[in-house]
């Protein structure tokens, strides 16, 4: 038989963390964080990085790794993922994998396309003509040299567009060639549990935890991180709104309220996401008792692909 990565994700503040521990502690095992920003150690509390407590109850893996000054992507997520788990797998079973960010989970479950190595040099031109120029010229040079994927992408995510940049540039073809969508092969079985909730709860979820987070002192931590704002890692719902109000442009109450709205937003952008992985078999959060019973009955007979899920 195969290793099982089981994979508990959702929408932001669905309560993942908790769901992730019991599981890991029911089977004896370890956590791999799949949050692409808990990998930084300068954030913290925007990050909703397990507390002290829960770390000391089973061993997590990926968090507070980097710093905001490295370059991290999805691409080296994959690549070290799959080497820790070949070392944890060599002692479990069963590894828990658990995050919101989609991209990173999809490099883990269903890898991403092979692409160049970066010329160090073209990385730094990039990185430089960012600093300096803004997000616009690059994404002016991205419409000429890639309409296709310019017409995909997140025109607000710098990272996205400076790596596809790099891309076209190293290689003098266009980003989407090397874009293939094909499915790896893993050397182990996936079992996929989703968190939901109506949407009235979540939306609750989602404010409590932003007022949770001011009061832990979100304010105090996005001010020591003001002057490194223009870094990409920053570019993050709970920090930018900060960053606006420092900046003058908003007031305290207006920056608080775009935190939760702005939160809201992305938490129906991951839903949407996950809806199209029919893999996935969704538990209400009032049901969340009912998910170790079920990944125990899937490792035996594995249930079939929820047709109104």
């Amino acid at each position: 038989m195969k290793p099982i990565l089981v994979v508990v994700t959702g929408p932001t503040a669905i309560g993942k963390t908790s769901v992730s521990i019991s599981i890991a502690q029911h089977f004896g095992t370890e956590i791999i964080s799949a949050d692409s920003r808990q990998l930084f150690r300068e954030m913290v509390i925007g990050t909703a990085v397990p507390d002290h407590d829960e770390l000391m109850l089973v061993p997590h893996h990926f968090i507070h790794t980097q710093s905001i000054f490295d370059y991290y992507n999805a691409s080296r997520f994959e690549l070290e993922v799959l080497e820790k788990l070949s070392l944890l797998f060599k002692k479990n079973d069963l590894v828990v994998m658990t995050g919101g960010s989609m991209l990173y989970i999809d490099a883990v479950c269903n890898g991403i396309d092979d692409l160049p190595a970066i010329d160090f040099r073209i990385r730094e031109q990039v990185i430089e003509q960012f600093h300096n120029e803004g997000l616009e010229p690059l994404k002016a040079e991205l419409k000429t040299l890639d309409p296709e994927y310019y017409s995909q992408v997140d025109l607000k995510n710098p990272k996205r567009i400076m790596h596809a940049i790099e891309i076209c540039r190293m290689t003098g073809k266009t980003f989407t060639s090397f874009r293939t969508n094909k499915k790896k092969e893993r050397p182990f079985d996936l079992i996929k549990i989703g968190l939901t909730a109506s949407r009235e709860i979540l939306y609750d979820r989602i404010n409590r935890r932003v007022e949770a987070m001011i009061e832990a002192g979100l304010e105090e931590e996005a001010k020591r991180l003001f002057e490194h704002r223009e870094n990409n890692a920053l570019n993050t719902v709970g920090y930018r709104e900060w960053f606006e109000h420092f900046e003058g442009s908003i007031t305290r109450e207006e920056a608080i309220e775009k935190i939760k709205s702005n939160t809201r937003r992305y938490a129906r952008k991951q839903q949407t996401w996950f809806k199209r992985d029919q893999d996935i078999r969704w538990f209400d959060i009032s049901d969340k008792d009912l998910i170790i019973p079920a990944i125990l009955q899937k490792m035996n007979n594995p249930w079939k692909k929820q047709e109104n899920l």
